[in-house]
């Protein structure tokens, strides 16, 4: 499978706990924090639920 990098490039002060929980699922949780993850439907569909939170570079 191909590799995606996450960046977290905004905070998720006042967003809907949901979107928080899915931050802490991707392994992220701090602002430029950057994870190395592979690309499942299940990664992507949680990439697209926090897409205004993060920036997706292809690995």
């Amino acid at each position: 499978m191909a590799k995606v990098k996450v960046t977290q490039v905004r905070s998720t002060i006042g967003k809907p706990e949901d979107q928080k929980a899915t931050i802490t699922a991707l392994g992220l949780g701090k602002i430029n924090r950057t994870v190395e993850v592979e690309n499942t439907p299940q990664i992507a569909g949680m990439i697209r639920k926090v897409s205004h939170l993060v920036k997706v570079e292809e690995a």
